[in-house]
């Protein structure tokens, strides 16, 4: 049994390392002091990291993916929490045709996605404006929000709200006193995943964005057609340690959320 394991453990080990090993073979090119991507790296400098913090391309880039992610993020807590109530309330066929068409943009491929809000936004005439990169980034947003959303809700505690009632409390302090509080760590797991989605998204500012909304992953996009430079590598290890700390933030919000639902249970 233990050689089972063992061996389970080592081809677990293998496609952790065959799936990561590309990923961190950036990280070292990113401070080679030589202008071509190659191993052995002639020597280290910081000289990248210095061309990306003081470019104005990549800022601009960098403030536009936090402006659109950062709009698209509170717009589809918003929306997505309001939609997580409603399905939450409501059963039968029509619900869960609902569910289907809010969850479709994690269905569906990306670049139809990325035509059909193309489709959608060019005769309202917001293709190439900030706006349009915004509602597009919004649609892919809210399923992120809905699914723990969602989960939160159907697992909460109705008695709780009607225990409230029985106080005095008004539905409206209800909610804001009890019932928020309760999803707030589900509302701020999904706008974290939410924010990831929109930031690291390049399919739909390639058919959306114009110059003036170009994002940091449509500029690596760029970058990569015209010419393979080491700034890349640096914007991608940039990026890869703003997603991991994402991930480990989404990681406490969840195991916060779970001890919640827990001490909640042994109430």
């Amino acid at each position: 049994m233990n050689i089972w394991r063992m061996l389970f453990g080592l081809v677990c080990l293998a496609v952790l390392v065959f799936l990561i090993a590309p990923i961190l073979a950036v990280i070292p090119l990113s401070f080679s002091s030589n202008s071509i991507l190659s191993y052995p790296l002639p020597g280290l400098s910081l000289r990248w990291y210095e061309s990306v913090l003081t470019s104005p391309k990549w800022y601009l880039a960098f403030v536009n993916s936090m402006k659109i992610g950062l709009a698209a993020t509170f717009f589809a807590v918003l929306l997505g929490t309001l939609a997580s109530f409603g399905l939450a309330r409501r059963q039968g066929p029509i619900s869960s045709a609902l569910r289907i068409l809010i969850l479709s943009p994690m269905i569906v491929p990306i670049v139809l996605v990325a035509v059909a809000l193309y489709l959608f936004l060019a005769p309202l005439q917001l293709t190439n404006t900030m706006t349009g990169m915004i509602i597009a980034h919004i649609v892919i947003a809210v399923p992120f929000v809905v699914i723990p959303v969602l989960t939160a809700i159907e697992q909460l505690d109705h008695n709780l709200g009607r225990a409230a009632a029985a106080c005095g409390a008004r539905p409206l302090t209800a909610f804001f006193r009890v019932t928020l509080p309760s999803i707030s760590s589900a509302m701020a797991s999904g706008a974290l995943f939410a924010f990831a989605a929109s930031f690291d998204d390049v399919v739909i500012a390639l058919f959306v964005a114009g110059p003036d909304q170009r994002t940091l992953p449509r500029e690596m996009y760029s970058g990569l057609r015209e010419t393979i430079s080491p700034e890349l590598t640096a914007v991608a290890t940039i990026m890869m340690i703003f997603s991991t700390l994402l991930f480990l933030l989404m990681q406490s919000m969840q195991r916060k959320r779970r001890r919640m639902l827990q001490s909640a249970s042994h109430a």
